[in-house]
């Protein structure tokens, strides 16, 4: 899929998942919102209501060679639909917390 480089997993992104129904994903830094929100509709084949970015900085210092900055996509789903391969590991973890 063009644009989106992974999805994210941590405690935060899974809490959106069950309670807002939003995925998180790192995408590149050239890829427009459109572009994103075309991908995920016919890759995922769901309906995209809302899209929020923001972007991350890279690391780096004075003495070590700077990493580059990459974006973070925020992706709210109409109630209906969900991505299930991220449903599935959402299950486990929460089964493995409790």
């Amino acid at each position: 899929m063009d644009g989106i480089k992974y999805a994210v997993v941590t405690e935060k992104s899974v809490k959106l998942v069950v309670g807002k129904n939003q995925y998180t994903s790192n995408v590149e830094t050239g890829s427009t919102r459109t572009e994103i929100k075309h991908s995920v509709e016919l890759f995922f084949g769901v309906k995209v209501i809302a899209m929020n970015s923001h972007r991350l900085p890279g690391k780096g210092g004075p003495s070590r060679r700077h990493t580059r900055h990459y974006r973070r996509m925020i992706i709210t789903l109409q109630p209906s639909y969900s991505i299930p391969t991220l449903l599935l590991k959402e299950k486990s973890f929460n089964q493995n917390t409790e």
